[in-house]
């Protein structure tokens, strides 16, 4: 079954290079994902000005490969006069779509100071109040449940108030288990979310990365996937090969169970998400 039978299709995420050798990468990276006809790019967004300012550049050199493109907006440390800005810049530069988020607390802040939106529900909120329906706006959902979740009831409630604060799409976190994935979205459609909740999907291509990140954000890597990835060592080639296949099986649970499309991280990188594509399609 091929990603390109889905409604939504499939769509790739960047993050904002910080030296020029990374930027020149990413044209390449961006041209050869191009290529597939996703349906949206997303960029990334860090805390921090320097960061705001890198992500809007960014989000311009990939929206010149005429695949349409959305910026990450997060709202925790921005008050209303900066992102009201940053509306009005992204509507003058043809930008449709956002992914808003409420972005990670600065270590060692409680909750004040956070900033005049606390919470993404407020930031869509927002967002519609200031452009209409100008912007297809997407939202994070956790299959798993966010880390800083109390709990699965609790996280599924936030996640119901962001997408009826006016949002058109969500793109979870990523996850290895299909059935986190199931369970999540029939539990989200019992609480009246009709939106599509598009998977996504973290190649695996380095072991010691994957393990920091999944830590990090609460993402689940199967004992037994990790068992193996750990006694690969340092044979990265076989490190990749075993991920490519376990992230492709994925893929396909998740599209014969009806899951609307596919959204990539790809940490910049082009290899791996095109070999899950291609395995896909045979």
């Amino acid at each position: 079954m091929s990603a390109h039978e889905h409604p939504l299709g499939i769509s790739f995420e960047f993050f904002p290079p910080n030296t020029e050798a990374g930027k020149e990468k990413l044209l390449g990276v961006r041209d050869a994902l191009a290529a597939r006809d996703p349906r949206f790019f997303s960029v990334t967004y860090g805390a921090g000005g320097s960061t705001q300012a890198r992500t809007t550049q960014t989000v311009k050199s990939v929206r010149e490969s005429g695949i349409n493109t959305a910026p990450h907006l997060s709202c925790i440390g921005s008050d209303k006069g900066a992102i009201r800005e940053l509306l009005a810049q992204y509507r003058e530069d043809d930008i449709n779509s956002l992914v808003a988020l409420r972005g990670d607390l600065p270590s060692g802040m409680g909750g004040g100071g956070i900033g005049e939106l606390r919470y993404a529900n407020e930031l869509v909120e927002f967002i519609r109040e200031e452009t209409g329906n100008h912007f297809e706006i997407a939202v994070a959902a956790y299959p798993e449940s966010h880390p800083q979740a109390q709990n699965f009831e609790r996280d599924l409630e936030n996640f119901a108030r962001k997408v009826k604060a006016g949002a058109n799409l969500a793109i979870t976190q990523y996850f290895f288990n299909p059935d986190a994935y199931f369970h999540f979205v029939e539990r989200a459609r019992k609480l009246g979310v009709e939106v599509p909740i598009i998977p996504g999907i973290m190649p695996i291509t380095n072991y010691t990365k994957l393990a920091r990140f999944s830590d990090a954000c609460g993402a689940d890597i199967p004992r037994w996937v990790r068992k193996q990835l750990e006694a690969y060592g340092d044979d990265s080639a076989s490190i990749q090969a075993f991920g490519e296949e376990v992230v492709t099986r994925l893929c396909e649970r998740l599209l014969d169970g009806g899951a609307p499309g596919l959204h990539f991280y790809t940490l910049n990188q082009a290899q791996a998400s095109l070999k899950v594509l291609d395995n896909l399609r045979a």
